[in-house]
């Protein structure tokens, strides 16, 4: 059921260009998060790293270039995802199958030690509001005393009367930086259905998919996330960076 380094390093290479469709300057965004973890794991020598939501490893890749001393898990539900991170970027992460939010989820993914930061990057709002509550509880309890979460996503303005300006934005840069140039997600997904080397793989998708999970559920504002983040026992907790909608989270456990 494994693929192949050239068909993984393709279909890595056009997940990347499709996803600029969807994460405002998106590549700023991981330099954000990337310099939050550099910054709050600066004393450990080898800093523990859970990656939610790992996709085929986009931020792993970019955390283990600028931390190679990181060791990081990379999780996800996807398992075509995951083994194109596997593939492709072998040697950034522990790429581990698991659901977030669902019971015992934590368990599946198997640390052996406080965890220093975790971060994400467009995939908690695909969580309901009582399991996103439940995961940032669980995540307080994974990470030591001064660890972090950093979740870089959409975030919309919490007085409605301005999302429009902050999604104006975000077309508006999407625009100069010819984001929407390439592929989309539907269209980066029906190519890759084609192929045959991924076809096992497709298979496996659709079974894990059947059996729950995965439905989006909208994007809170960051002033919701806020207050969820300190209700599951962390003690700070900020938006750090924004374009348009887009943002990086940051919060402190206590």
């Amino acid at each position: 059921m494994g693929v192949s380094m050239a068909a993984a390093k393709t279909w890595v290479e056009r997940w990347e260009r499709q996803q600029q469709h969807y994460a405002v300057d998106r590549e700023e965004r991981f330099t954000v998060i990337t310099d939050v973890v550099e910054h709050m794991t600066a004393d450990r020598l080898r800093p523990l790293l859970l990656d939610l939501g790992c996709g085929p490893g986009s931020l792993s890749a970019r955390l283990a270039d600028r931390l190679p001393d990181a060791e990081i898990i990379a999780v996800d539900m996807d398992p075509l995802l995951l083994e194109l991170g596997r593939t492709h970027h072998a040697d950034a992460a522990r790429y581990v199958e698991a659901t977030i939010g669902a019971d015992g989820w934590t368990d599946v993914v198997g640390v052996d030690r406080p965890v220093d930061a975790a971060v994400s990057t467009t995939a908690l709002h695909y969580l309901a509001e009582p399991s996103l509550l439940d995961t940032y509880r669980s995540l307080a309890g994974l990470l030591r005393p001064g660890g972090v979460l950093v979740n870089g996503d959409h975030f919309p303005p919490a007085d409605g009367a301005c999302a429009s300006v902050t999604a104006h934005l975000g077309r508006r840069l999407a625009e100069r930086t010819n984001a929407h140039s390439s592929e989309d997600w539907q269209s980066w997904w029906a190519a890759a259905a084609l192929d045959p080397e991924l076809a096992d793989l497709f298979d496996e998708r659709r079974q894990r998919l059947s059996s729950g999970g995965g439905n989006a559920s909208g994007h809170f504002s960051a002033a919701h996330h806020t207050e969820l983040l300190l209700r599951s026992g962390f003690a700070h907790a900020s938006q750090v960076w924004q374009y348009g909608d887009s943002g990086v989270l940051v919060a402190v456990k206590g």
